[in-house]
């Protein structure tokens, strides 16, 4: 609500509001207003992320110097990284990880604790000066590394390292961090090794255990030298099981970008059933989605018809399925049959002679055979479960 406000008061004179803005960069008398500070769920469950999100002017110098460093640094990045670079998703990345974990036996997955808050300042900058020789470039860097941080009841909080995740250039700088902390560092030290990077989170392919306990010693070090420390906790090897890789280990399954890799039950061409190392919805991002199918309650809203339902959640359903069902998308289906739960009761609600829970799966039957596409969802599952 305060952004779209914002967003209006600025467009209103927006002419004068652009020149301002070119003015005070252009002569060097910018200055970064405090971000304001807004907690948000985590994309794939699993916890609290706190933004940095910056004005409107702001936002827009900052995309002025993000571009500029796109337009330098994004020929030299690695093509394993895949986080905020254009023509790259993080279905990529999920594709890469998946393709590779058949061919190599064993995963490093990587947790770098705390990293947008803790990143050193000293090292952006002097990666940026790397790339760049427009001073007007490093000096507004520097300014929006040390804009402070405003708490939701005015407090500012002053930082001494870290790049808040909400801003325009926060991506990039992250970009140019790890592309010389772990990418490149990785390929020159470990060349053996694969990896799949999406800003922060990292999946490390190696042939055998004992290479990847080497190989995560030596990240380990690598991070504590910049600054860094990997979670204790999330960071962990995984053994990628499967029918032709038997051996019994500890851990067999990890999380990346709202997906977890573990064996799971497959069909060949010829139809049989045999155990693969697959990636399929994560249980934290299927708790989320679950939790917002609930909050809707589709069964209370009985003064709608069926069509504005189906306006209502169809982008949102589509947006699920499109992500979530990329890989293995029969671990969507119970969600999916969920929604239709929900609209049998509606039916039950609304009409009085569908009355029984027969009657109104059968007349959901009828629906869904008369308007196959007037739920996204139904084109992958039509009943309730």
């Amino acid at each position: 609500m305060w952004m779209g406000k914002a967003l209006a008061a600025f467009d209103a004179d927006l002419a004068d509001n652009l020149y301002k803005i070119w003015n005070r960069m252009a002569s060097g008398a910018y200055f970064s207003p405090p971000v304001l500070a807004v907690e948000i769920p985590k994309p794939h469950g699993g916890g609290i992320r706190t933004l940095g999100i910056p004005t409107v002017a702001d936002r827009i110098a900052q995309t002025v110097v993000a571009r500029h460093l796109e337009a330098k640094v994004e020929p030299i990045f690695h093509p394993d990284s895949y986080g905020y670079r254009p023509g790259r998703s993080a279905l990529d990345a999920v594709g890469a990880c998946r393709t590779r974990c058949w061919k190599y036996d064993w995963v490093i997955d990587l947790d770098i604790q705390a990293f947008f808050d803790t990143v050193p300042w000293d090292l952006v900058c002097k990666a940026v000066a790397a790339h760049t020789d427009a001073p007007w470039v490093l000096l507004y860097v520097r300014r929006w590394l040390a804009a402070p941080l405003q708490q939701p009841d005015g407090v500012l909080l002053g930082r001494d390292r870290g790049t808040p995740q909400g801003s325009a250039v926060s991506p990039v700088l992250a970009n140019l961090f790890m592309h010389y902390a772990f990418d490149q560092w990785l390929a020159r030290e470990h060349p053996d090794v694969v990896f799949e990077r999406y800003a922060d989170d990292a999946v490390v392919h190696c042939v055998s255990e004992t290479r990847a306990h080497e190989v995560l010693t030596g990240i380990a070090d690598r991070m504590g030298e910049l600054g860094l420390t990997l979670h204790p906790a999330k960071t962990q090897i995984v053994y990628c099981k499967d029918r032709n890789r038997p051996l019994r280990y500890e851990r067999t399954a990890f999380t990346f970008l709202g997906y977890t890799f573990r064996p799971r039950a497959a069909r060949d061409r010829q139809g049989r059933t045999f155990l693969a190392f697959l990636p399929a919805i994560s249980k934290q991002a299927l708790k989320k989605i679950s939790r917002e199918v609930r909050r809707w309650r589709l069964h209370r809203r009985i003064y709608h018809t069926f069509g504005e339902l189906a306006r209502t959640i169809n982008p949102i359903v589509a947006g699920w399925m499109q992500y979530y069902g990329r890989f293995y998308p029969s671990a969507l289906y119970p969600l999916l049959g969920r929604i239709n739960a929900y609209l049998v009761r509606w039916i039950r609600n609304k009409y009085r002679r569908y009355d029984s829970t027969r009657q109104a799966h059968r007349k959901l039957g009828e629906i869904t055979r008369g308007y196959p596409r007037l739920f996204r969802h139904w084109r992958w599952v039509s009943t309730a479960w």
